[in-house]
């Protein structure tokens, strides 16, 4: 991570990377849910596990946090913050497949 990217843009980052796990096991189940939905099996399963991944309190938390990072990163000043966000994100997901 660079040296010049602002507090805001840091946090952001490090919060991304810790709920990745969780954000990849969402990606999974969303998949999946589709997948059965076409196929017309029984999806209660994925669902409410997706909706627990959803319901745990530190997941909420970090996902709050970022949401409230978000708008003030799209208007940040520092030219690096958005480029280095958007990279970690395409190599976040990535890593998820």
């Amino acid at each position: 991570m660079a040296l010049s990217l602002s507090p805001e843009a840091r946090e952001f980052i490090d919060l991304t990377s810790q709920l990745e796990p969780v954000q990849c096991e969402k990606r999974k189940l969303r998949r999946e849910i589709t997948l059965a939905e076409v196929e017309k099996k029984d999806t209660r399963e994925m669902r409410k596990r997706f909706a627990a991944l959803d319901r745990e309190p530190k997941t909420a938390r970090m996902e709050k946090r970022l949401a409230e990072l978000e708008p003030r990163l799209r208007k940040s000043s520092d030219a690096e913050d958005l480029p280095a966000i958007s990279r970690q994100q395409v190599e976040a997901f990535y890593r998820c497949e």
